[in-house]
């Protein structure tokens, strides 16, 4: 005879497991191919604003279109993948171990490489607005282009531990167990909480303080000549501003998920629990490609000169209008 109480917890756990699931593969499934959809158009449109000559001149423009080139992996790829395994249950980075350490390690180089790109810009700032001649050289377009090709090199250099290191575990793709796991998930906590937002805040001050200081020194005369430079270069300030806060806010919950999950991992954990932390899990990845598809739109609403280029492109590019 069977226990009332144990057919009532079973009933209680399934109807919550399939609640659950059905509202990964939801969010997953339509929310994750917008993510695509927008973030492959505002790729185009943003590198093709970039590349007018009205911001073409300026190095920090350089370090936006190197971020926007490298998020053609990020979409096409790594996010492709994610909505075929949650969004309709076709697990390819479980079929065969080479993928899964491929398709992480392209996940990894290709999420960190914008990121490092992004900081750069923050750092490329600062020299710019530098009244140190010796640091305003570091602004300069060689400079750049080296620091670029350098910052793709040195992830791709880094991430080879995914390569050696990763696993398919039960019916997923992870670290392997053990200390390499704890390790990782430590890792990922700095390289993409803790890091990234040090560097991108202390930068940021610093801009902010060297820019509050030319403007005290800089006469009226010449203030009312430099009106078109200061103004590029304000734009350029709000559009690096806006998206360093909206990349910080939208990555922190995912190494802090990871944190949790090794210490986690040799914890006895009930059915709905499991399906509860891989949803997490997932929306957690969601947010890192949703700070990536939102960056047309956050220089969009961030810029003026920004959205006057985009008029310009729409009209020459779309309905062949010269203007």
């Amino acid at each position: 005879m069977l226990d009332n109480n144990n057919v009532t917890t079973y009933d209680y756990e399934t109807f919550w497991v399939d609640r659950i699931n059905f509202l990964n593969q939801t969010i997953t499934r339509y929310i994750s191919s917008i993510i695509l959809f927008v973030g492959n158009v505002g790729l185009v449109f943003t590198c093709l604003i970039f590349w007018q000559p009205t911001f073409r001149q300026s190095a920090c423009t350089t370090y936006f279109i190197a971020a926007g080139l490298s998020q053609v992996f990020t979409f096409n790829f790594a996010l492709l993948t994610r909505i075929l395994q949650f969004g309709y249950n076709i697990n390819t980075a479980t079929m065969y171990l080479w993928f899964c350490k491929l398709r992480f390690y392209l996940f990894y180089i290709s999420i960190a490489i914008p990121r490092y790109n992004l900081i750069l810009a923050s750092i490329d700032r600062y020299f710019a607005s530098s009244r140190n001649a010796f640091y305003r050289q570091w602004s300069s377009p060689r400079i750049v282009i080296r620091l670029i090709i350098g910052n793709i090199v040195f992830w791709c250099l880094i991430y080879i531990q995914v390569l050696i290191f990763y696993e398919i575990d039960g019916n997923q793709c992870l670290p392997q167990s053990g200390s390499y796991r704890t390790f990782f998930s430590i890792y990922i906590m700095i390289d993409s909480g803790i890091l990234p937002f040090c560097l991108m805040l202390i930068f940021g001050l610093l801009t902010i303080r060297n820019v509050r200081r030319s403007r005290r020194l800089i006469a009226p005369s010449i203030r009312i000549n430099s009106n078109r430079i200061s103004r590029k270069d304000n734009q350029l300030y709000r559009m690096l501003a806006s998206q360093i806060f909206l990349f910080v806010i939208l990555n922190l919950l995912n190494p802090c998920y990871l944190i949790y999950q090794s210490f986690t991992m040799y914890t006895d954990k009930s059915t709905l629990r499991t399906s509860a932390e891989s949803s997490v899990s997932n929306m957690t990845y969601i947010l890192i490609y949703l700070s990536f598809g939102l960056t047309f739109p956050t220089f969009f609403i961030s810029s003026e000169m920004f959205r006057q280029e985009f008029i310009q492109v729409i009209q020459r590019r779309v309905f062949r209008r010269d203007l």
